[in-house]
This record gives C-alpha cells, sequence and structure tokens, in this order.
C-alpha cells in the first residue's frame, strides 16, 4: 500500500490530491479565503437563544449566524466561559492552568437557557463548515489537535484512541501522559503514537501547548466576531493525520509551499523529508499524474467499472441514490454468480467514491439483486472493510429485502462537485457546426494560400483521424491529389486531441503555421 500527495498551487487556490496506489482516493481545494475550516477557534458573540432548539445563534463573521446546540457546549463548557470572561476582563494574565480553578461539568440532559445568555462573548470551534444554505456548525468543547496528541483544556481525562489495541503499548503511553501533562489539560492519544519516544510525545505536547498560549494572547482584547487561532492549511494537517510509512512521495509545484512543507514534514517526521519532491516538468502535475482522467471519470453521474458495469449517482434534496448495473458483464457460473462479482466491485468503487466526493447523509445504493443469504451476508461485510479507511464518521445497515444498503456519512464540509461535462468545442453549445462539404475546402484553400503565396517549402497537417482518413482513402486521394497538384507530398496526421473540424499546418521544425 503506498499512498503518494500530489499538490497543484493555482492562482487563488491550492489543490490536494491523495493516491492510494495510484488510485484518487481524495480530492481538496483550499481557497486564498479559508476562514470558517473545521478547527478554527473565534471569540463570537451570542445573537439569539432559542430554548425550543435547546440552541443559539453566534455571530462569528459569517453572512449567516453559526448554530450552536447544547449537546455542543461540552461538559466543560462553564470552565471555558469563566476562562474566556476572565481573559477579556483582564483577570486572567497567563494560558497556563496551574492556579486555575475548574468549574463543575455541566448537565448531560440540561436547557441551553442555563448556561448561556443573548449577547454573551463565547469562544467556539468551527465543528461544520458552511454548507449551501447553512451557516457554520460551532462546539464550545475547544480541543487543539497535533501529530501524535489531541489537547483537550479544562479536563484531566487521559484517552487513548480505541485503534491502539495492545495493552502494553496503552499502558506505556497513558504512565507517559501523567508524567508530562500539565494540570486542567486533558489529552487524546492518536493511533500514530504507538511506539513514538517520550521525546517526540513530549514535544508535540509543548507545541500544543504553545498554541494554547497564542490563543490566550489573541483573545486578550480582542472583539467578537474574531478568528483567534486558525486550523493549519489542509496539506498540512492532511500529512499530521496520514503521514506514515506508507506514504512514498509528495509533489509540489510551487517553490513557496514547497519551502513551507518541507519545513512542517522536517518537523513532524524528519526521516520523511526526502519523499518531498519539486515537481518541475512541462505537463501540467495532474496530467501528469492521471488525476485529470481520473476526475472526468469520478465525478460524473455514470461512473464506470472496470469489469464493464457501472454506477448511476443521482442527488437529491435529502440523499444520494446509487443504482448498481452489471453492463455488458458476463459470468459463465449464472446470474447469481454475476450479480455478486459485480456488486462487490461496485462497493469497492462506491467506498472510494463516497471518500473522494466526500458525500454526506444518507446514501441509499441498489444493488443488483441476489437470492441467496451467504451472498448478501458478504456484501455487506465486504462494504463494512471498504468503508473502514474512511476516516469520516459512518454507519452501514445490512441489505434490505430490496438489496438496498443505506450508508449515513458524516458530512463537515461542502461536497466536492466538479462539473465533467464539456461545451461542445466544435459548435460552442449552439447545436450547430459547419457543413462538413465546405471544411475540406477550407483545409484547401488555407493549404494552397501557404505553399503559393507565402512560399512555404515543408508543410504538414494534423487533423482528428475521421478527417484524415477522408483525406487518405482512395487510389485518387485528396492526398494524392495534392501531390500532383503541388509537385510535393503532403503529410497527414491524426492527432486523437483534436476535435472533429480542428486542424493545423506545421513547418518542418514542427512549429504551427498561423494562417
Amino acid at each position: 500500500m503506498n499512498y503518494e500527495l500530489v499538490v497543484d498551487s493555482r492562482k487563488g487556490s491550492v489543490w490536494l490530491a491523495l493516491l492510494k496506489d495510484g488510485k484518487l482516493i481524495e480530492l481538496h481545494e483550499e481557497s486564498e479565503q479559508s476562514d470558517f475550516a473545521v478547527g478554527d477557534i473565534y471569540h463570537g458573540k451570542v445573537r439569539k437563544v432559542v430554548p425550543s432548539l435547546n440552541a443559539c445563534f453566534v455571530d462569528v463573521g459569517y453572512e449567516k449566524d453559526a448554530f450552536l446546540h447544547y449537546l455542543d457546549l461540552g461538559p466543560q463548557y462553564l470552565s471555558l466561559n469563566k476562562f474566556t470572561q476572565h481573559t477579556l476582563q483582564g483577570k486572567q494574565n497567563v494560558a497556563d492552568l496551574l492556579y486555575f480553578k475548574s468549574e463543575e461539568d455541566i448537565a448531560k440532559d440540561g436547557k441551553i437557557t442555563d448556561v448561556v445568555s443573548s449577547s454573551q462573548h463565547i469562544m467556539v470551534q468551527v465543528a461544520k463548515e458552511p454548507i449551501s444554505s447553512k451557516g457554520p456548525r460551532l462546539s464550545a468543547e475547544v480541543t487543539l489537535a497535533g501529530r501524535y496528541l489531541v489537547l483537550v483544556p479544562f479536563s484531566n481525562k487521559v484517552s487513548i484512541s480505541q485503534k491502539l489495541k495492545d495493552p502494553e503499548e496503552r499502558e506505556r503511553l497513558r504512565d507517559i501522559m501523567k508524567n508530562i501533562k500539565p494540570k486542567n489539560f486533558g489529552v487524546i492519544i492518536r493511533t500514530v503514537a504507538k511506539n513514538k519516544k517520550i521525546e517526540q510525545i513530549d514535544q508535540d505536547l509543548k507545541d500544543l501547548i504553545a498554541k494554547w498560549t497564542k490563543l490566550h494572547g489573541n483573545l486578550i482584547n480582542s472583539k467578537p466576531p474574531r478568528r483567534i487561532l486558525g486550523e493549519i492549511n489542509k496539506a498540512s494537517s492532511l500529512l499530521r493525520d496520514l503521514l506514515n510509512s506508507d506514504f512514498t512521495n509528495i509533489h509540489v509545484n510551487d517553490d513557496d509551499l514547497f519551502e513551507k512543507m518541507k519545513l512542517y514534514v522536517a518537523s513532524i517526521a524528519p526521516d520523511k523529508e526526502k519523499i518531498l519532491k519539486r515537481y518541475n516538468g512541462k505537463l501540467d502535475i495532474f496530467e501528469k499524474f492521471g488525476i485529470n482522467k481520473q476526475i472526468k471519470t469520478l465525478f460524473g453521474k455514470k461512473v464506470p467499472l472496470q469489469s464493464g458495469g457501472y454506477l448511476i449517482i443521482e442527488h437529491t434534496e435529502a440523499m444520494h441514490v446509487v443504482d448498481v448495473n452489471s453492463g455488458n458483464r458476463k459470468d459463465p457460473k449464472g446470474q447469481e454468480s454475476n450479480a455478486l462479482a459485480t456488486n462487490l466491485e461496485a462497493a469497492e468503487e462506491l467506498a472510494r467514491v463516497l471518500q473522494l466526493r466526500d458525500m454526506g447523509g444518507i446514501v441509499a445504493v441498489d444493488f443488483i439483486d441476489m437470492h441467496e443469504k451467504e451472498n448478501n451476508k458478504m456484501l455487506f461485510e465486504k462494504m463494512k472493510e471498504f468503508m473502514k479507511p474512511d476516516r469520516a464518521k459512518h454507519n452501514i445497515l445490512p441489505p434490505s429485502r430490496f438489496g438496498v444498503i443505506e450508508i449515513t456519512r458524516q458530512r463537515v464540509r461542502p461536497e466536492t462537485d466538479i462539473e465533467t461535462s464539456e461545451k461542445c468545442p466544435v459548435c460552442d453549445g449552439t447545436g450547430e457546426i459547419t457543413a462538413s462539404i465546405l471544411f475540406a475546402d477550407e483545409v484547401e484553400n488555407n493549404l494552397t494560400y501557404l505553399i503559393e503565396d507565402r512560399n512555404i517549402k515543408d508543410i504538414s497537417l494534423e487533423v482528428h483521424p475521421y478527417i484524415e482518413s477522408h483525406f487518405k482513402i482512395g487510389l485518387l486521394s485528396k492526398q494524392v491529389k495534392w501531390f500532383l497538384k503541388y509537385k510535393k507530398w503532403i503529410r497527414v496526421t491524426g492527432v486523437t486531441n483534436f476535435h472533429l473540424l480542428q486542424y493545423a499546418f506545421k513547418d518542418k521544425e514542427g512549429k504551427i503555421v498561423k494562417i
């Protein structure tokens, strides 16, 4: 299993493509205006408390007020609020929480009106970016994510990732944290901390404490709405979360971005610095690594499968609907075997498409009907296995009696939607083109002009392959007639990238001759 990150710096934005064994599995765009990203921390002001929703709306500077539910306040909300108010009032002069007296945890089934009031200043973190007509969704349970740890202020709890199974390693990491963790700070130990030295974990903790200190400094004398701590850029956050021994290459096509990423990789994984490579090729970087073709294939309504089957993906207001078709696939063992093979292939591709497009909400997948229970059970287990690497929270229900599998997938960012259809370059979208019988005359008139009027000695013609065959067909083809007329052989070459009525003349050096 090999991971590669391809970073394409464009005007006004940076595109990131994550490849797994050459297959595109994640695609992100990071624009210059990257406010309200997941993880950003804001000093906001409560605009309205709505008891019927047990929630409030907060002004964080977005065009629509952000939403904060009581359940997203977090148990230590009163401690965070006390820290925020005391900092704004000048009573909390240091970021350190050694002498900070924590408040009691709020009730799990409490009311928003008991702890939040209108016009109150509040520290919040973006949990879900603005999507469609909705503003950001917020959390008041502020956390700071690092390479090996997640820092949880106002808590003393040490938690360990459930993916870390080894009991001895869990105990070792727990003992390390108990010795180095500051008072009134809790931590969540991430999976990548496995087998890491105490020096590496301690440095990560110090970096997170430095972030907290910066947040406190930005909060002093702050006026809402204001972002007081921004999440690191998307490229760095991907590397922070994923960089491991499976990463083989990171390709970047911009000098400034290359240097920034080099410094970041050196700080979190010095042994991986050599995998960062500056791309200087003439071909577009996404074209070079076959990403453009995969985007065209995977972001359309119809997603083809290698065997000849395909997925049809429809997006409604409430959910996504996916239909699995076998196409021209045939299995000599019979319909049941053919259905199972197509469904398993479709399940693997669908898992990739869900992650790639970042599709969220309810996804209903209509697989091909199978009559044997064992086959339906196998499909369900394989679907869970294919979805396992997806970092977004998700839930999968077994096939219904109609063969439909329902998937719910958390969405924290707007869905990646890329238009894969193109305007016809021949008719420019009008539906009408020049009469084809006149096209050959146009080419011949321009050829005569270049040879007789401009006296170009050596000239060749590039056209679409269909037009090439038209010019070459028969004993007395157009090409032969040109030879008899101009006393020189005109090379005609078919170019697959050309549209039907596109052509170009080239001189002996291969340069295009302008008419």
